[in-house]
């Protein structure tokens, strides 16, 4: 799934990141556990998450994923801003829940991890 149609389905922010056709995410995992986020073995994945700290970045860096949504309304520090754009890591915030936005990203196709 295109970013441009995961920021339409979830009617979120681009905080981080400026190439929308550049990602095309394959599959998404749903946490606030980065130790779970850890054991993830899968590329292209979209990470939807309503953890709204810096270790959250250098997890997705580790883990090898390239976006991630901010849920329940959630805001990316500045500090976190910085971070992902030194990584790579591209940020969405979205004011839906972690299972609202899930559900309607698997709806439209987006495929989980398990």
């Amino acid at each position: 799934m295109k970013l441009a149609d995961i920021i339409r389905h979830t009617e979120a922010n681009l905080v981080v990141g400026n190439d929308l056709d550049q990602h095309d995410l394959k599959k998404a995992f749903s946490s606030d556990l980065m130790s779970d986020v850890l054991t993830l073995d899968t590329e292209n994945i979209l990470l939807i998450t309503g953890l709204t700290n810096p270790q959250l970045i250098r997890t997705a860096e580790i883990a090898d994923i390239e976006v991630v949504l901010l849920a329940r309304n959630k805001k990316a520090s500045a500090e976190m801003i910085e971070l992902a754009r030194e990584v790579g890591v591209v940020l969405l915030e979205t004011p839906y829940s972690i299972y609202r936005a899930s559900g309607i990203l698997y709806k439209n196709g987006l495929e989980p991890v398990y």
